[in-house]
């Protein structure tokens, strides 16, 4: 009996730290240091024979990994300080940039050509991924197209049917990806698929269409696939795994050899047998395989949990957060960064096709890296903005991080005001969310309507709802 009463206090204890204002976002700060800090640690250990034989030093690789690791950490505590308002303001013009560095690195003399594929933008001491980027402006100006666009409409009174949620959001993701597909780089493509997706998912966008859409983009990844042909040779070594295990098929047969050669403890830190030029790309799309041949089962099921761990922070911060920016932008973003993980793991597994997408803080490559914590910094920001912890910072409550940060107290979420409705610019006036609740009851048929578009479905009424503050867990959970 007293094992099972120890557990049951430490669930408790767990529990209670979960409950706590900040909560939220000490465990996206502690994801990110903990998957940063193991990419260095194997990005060091896969990379040290290739970097010796290229370049006469083991450490050329990971040098460069940690120097793009503290660049992406300048960029969280910035993207920690930023206020939600002016992130929505420069979305735009950020994506809009990250657009045209996606045209400039298509013009030869501009953009570098490595391994046949004009992805880079040399600026001397180091070189960008503009692909990488536009990833996380997407995101954020996307967020903040559908959420204007839903506020206007509300304010006209008028729903605009699908008009307002496809246009000119899909075009655009469609223009982006026709620019990848030309340098030509499938899996980013993939990737930015995955937040177009997630955008329209969570925006509300009917299931049917939405079904749609995503076997057309199957579709049309599938024509990609085999239209080139080292695609298409990743697509027959996945349907045939036993053909050709010297050619088409090496590469993944390696890596089974190293995840089988790992076990259950591992080889031990740095004692991997495949980076000795047996397992190419070790370093980087492949980094899995060294992680589990070296740290073994466990080392994997390290990464797995922590990447569950922020499936689970950031659907909770959606869920608790007040504004429908934050809850729309931070479900996307946790939807691109887990999809983008679990497709690396799972054709480093055997389960997926090799498409080259790499793992999420943990491969090697600068540009991925630092742009990553950058997102990564955003659903932090977001984490801050939770009605608990926005009335836990304001009452002098920082803690520990947010003291040593320096770190602005956030803003107040203030919803517009409807039509007819006088604003609330006070918190005072926030607070009063009883009469705004009861105002929205009495004006059932108005929400109808706003809602005609065949958007109010639970997705909807998570990227929308509610259109007032709440403070109060007890409050929130009546709308859940």
């Amino acid at each position: 009996m007293r094992p099972r009463g120890t557990r049951q206090i430490q669930v408790g204890r767990f529990g209670a730290w979960l409950a706590r204002p900040l909560a939220s976002f000490h465990l996206v700060v502690t994801i990110a240091t903990l998957l940063t800090v193991l990419g260095l640690v194997m990005v060091l250990s896969a990379s040290s024979v290739e970097a010796y034989a290229d370049d006469g030093s083991a450490y050329k690789l990971f040098v460069d990994q940690a120097m793009f690791a503290v660049i992406g950490a300048v960029l969280f505590y910035l993207a920690l300080r930023i206020p939600l308002r002016w992130l929505r303001q420069a979305s735009f013009p950020l994506f809009g940039l990250s657009v045209l560095l996606l045209v400039l690195v298509l013009v030869p003399g501009i953009g570098s050509t490595v391994n046949g594929a004009r992805r880079w933008i040399d600026l001397g001491l180091f070189s960008i991924q503009p692909s990488e980027l536009v990833k996380v402006t997407f995101v954020v100006w996307g967020a903040h197209l559908l959420v204007s666009r839903r506020a206007a409409a509300r304010a006209a009174n008028d729903p605009g049917g699908l008009k307002n949620l496809l246009v000119p959001l899909v075009p655009a993701g469609l223009l982006v990806c026709l620019l990848i597909v030309l340098q030509p780089n499938l899996s980013t493509t993939i990737a930015l698929g995955i937040v177009l997706l997630a955008l329209l998912w969570f925006g509300g966008l009917p299931l049917r269409l939405f079904v749609a859409i995503l076997a057309s983009g199957a579709i049309a990844a599938l024509v990609l696939a085999l239209s080139a042909g080292y695609r298409s040779d990743r697509m027959r070594a996945f349907f045939n795994p036993g053909d050709d295990p010297q050619g088409i098929n090496y590469q993944a047969r390696q890596a089974m050899y190293s995840l089988a050669d790992g076990g259950l403890w591992g080889r031990g830190l740095g004692q991997s047998r495949a980076k000795w030029s047996y397992l190419p790309n070790s370093h980087n799309d492949f980094i899995f395989a060294i992680i589990g041949e070296e740290l073994g089962f466990l080392g994997c099921a390290l990464v797995l949990g922590l990447f569950a761990l922020f499936v689970y922070t950031g659907l909770r911060i959606a869920a608790r957060s007040v504004d429908p920016f934050l809850r729309l932008l931070t479900a996307t973003a946790t939807t691109w960064i887990t999809g983008q993980a679990l497709i690396n793991i799972g054709y480093v597994v055997g389960l997926l096709p090799v498409t080259g997408l790499q793992l999420p803080l943990v491969s090697a490559g600068g540009s991925s890296l630092a742009l990553t914590l950058l997102m990564f910094g955003i659903v932090a920001n977001a984490a801050r903005h939770e009605p608990e912890a926005v009335a836990a910072l304001h009452a002098g409550q920082d803690g520990r991080v947010s003291r040593l940060l320096r770190l602005p107290k956030p803003e107040i979420y203030h919803p517009r005001s409807r039509p007819g409705t006088p604003a609330k610019g006070t918190q005072g006036q926030a607070r009063g969310a009883p009469s705004d609740r009861s105002r929205d009851r009495d004006q059932p048929r108005a929400r109808t309507r706003a809602n005609s578009r065949g958007t109010d479905t639970l997705r909807a009424t998570r990227a929308w709802e509610p259109t007032y503050s709440v403070t109060h867990a007890r409050e929130r959970g009546k709308y859940r």
